[in-house]
């Protein structure tokens, strides 16, 4: 493929997906003065003052017409069917991240049976094939396990909690339906005492930078908030978590920002979760609380341009949801109230009609004390309510 950007002096990159995470690359993109465009999946999408394409991204044509025009791939989300991906690769297109780690972020089979190879400590867990496997595992455990999806899942979306296998039955007939073999995945219902995640950025050619764990509390399955950095009592933890993070992203061989969600158990352990291979909610913090946002390192390193600092610009920062948004429109329907109240907080709408429980932007306050910045953080975000 002709490069674009030797043409034009810079470097265009191509984002698959048109929600809030591609439109919060814009703004360093343009600061780092890369060209940006989006293959959003509708009109109207939140990144749509960046979309030069409407598409799907399943249609393999549609996204080989799309990566044309650009010099690198990459994406606001991890449902690009790998085969397209592939095929990019084959035909010379610089994907990132590759095919090859981003499948242990599509999969979450896949990624368990990959993060023990890495020696990474995760829950208990097995693959399932019908109701007699799932039952048999959940009576090993105590008679409850969790069972998601292997695939598609994300905010809570195909994730359960359950205490018999016919719980699950509707997604086993589904898995027979679609007749690939496929499977579901079941783990132990871990005690825990908080939710943390470690940002790890990394490069093509190796360089990685990690941003401070950061807490993460979740509602309804949703992310609520992030406390930055995490207040966990026992240093070591945050050693454990950082550790773990670096160990996944050089495992996997992740290009871009890789979120690495983990669990600290009661009995001090510390287990990986999920996996996200882009920007992500817990990151959205450093906008304003990190030297370099999540968003600008993502660019930056997609592009294999030198990394920025990662150290946190204050403190404390907190991210709080906007969840749901105001009854009479997207959130800036209410920022002449909200601004005059919350002069520190930095609001972020993502252009998005209000919905329950829908994302539709956040509210990050940074300051000197944890406690005093969540407290004004949460009462700027309900400003929204």
């Amino acid at each position: 493929m002709e490069s674009m950007g030797e043409e034009s002096g810079s470097i265009r990159i191509g984002v698959i997906g048109g929600g809030q995470l591609a439109r919060m690359m814009v703004p360093p993109a343009i600061h780092l003065g890369l060209r940006i465009s989006v293959l959003a999946e509708t009109e109207g999408s939140s990144a749509a003052r960046a979309a030069d394409a409407v598409g799907d991204y399943r249609d393999p044509e549609t996204v080989y017409a799309f990566a044309d025009t650009v010099d690198v791939i990459t994406f606001d989300h991890e449902h690009v069917p790998n085969e397209i991906l592939l095929e990019l690769e084959r035909r010379g297109v610089a994907v990132h991240p590759r095919p090859g780690a981003l499948q242990f972020a599509q999969d979450k089979i896949l990624m368990r049976q990959k993060l023990e190879e890495l020696g990474v400590p995760v829950p208990e867990w097995a693959a399932v094939a019908d109701e007699s496997e799932l039952q048999t595992f959940l009576n090993a455990h105590g008679g409850r396990a969790v069972v998601k999806t292997a695939r598609g899942g994300y905010d809570g979306k195909g994730v359960r909690v359950i205490s018999d296998a016919s719980e699950a039955r509707d997604w086993f007939a589904a898995l027979a339906e679609d007749g690939r073999g496929g499977q579901l995945l079941a783990e132990e219902l871990v005690d825990f005492t908080r939710e943390l995640s470690q940002l790890v950025a990394r490069r093509p050619s190796g360089e990685a930078r990690t941003w401070p764990v950061v807490e993460t509390i979740q509602r309804d399955g949703v992310c609520a908030e992030v406390l930055a950095p995490a207040p966990v009592a026992d240093p070591a933890t945050l050693e454990k978590a950082a550790k773990i993070g670096e160990t996944v992203a050089e495992g996997v061989g992740v290009t871009g920002v890789l979120a690495v969600e983990m669990f600290e158990t009661r009995d001090g352990r510390v287990l990986v979760n999920e996996l996200a291979m882009r920007p992500h909610n817990s990151g959205h913090f450093s906008i304003e609380g990190s030297v370099t946002s999540q968003f600008e390192q993502h660019l930056r390193a997609v592009a294999d341009l030198p990394l920025g600092d990662t150290a946190m610009t204050a403190p404390a920062a907190v991210m709080v949801n906007v969840l749901g948004g105001p009854a009479e429109g997207p959130m800036p329907v209410r920022y002449a109230e909200a601004l005059a109240a919350h002069p520190r907080a930095k609001f972020h709408s993502y252009d998005k009609l209000p919905r329950p429980g829908r994302k539709v932007g956040h509210v990050t306050v940074t300051g000197q004390d944890l406690d005093t910045v969540r407290d004004e953080a949460l009462a700027a975000a309900r400003a929204f309510d």
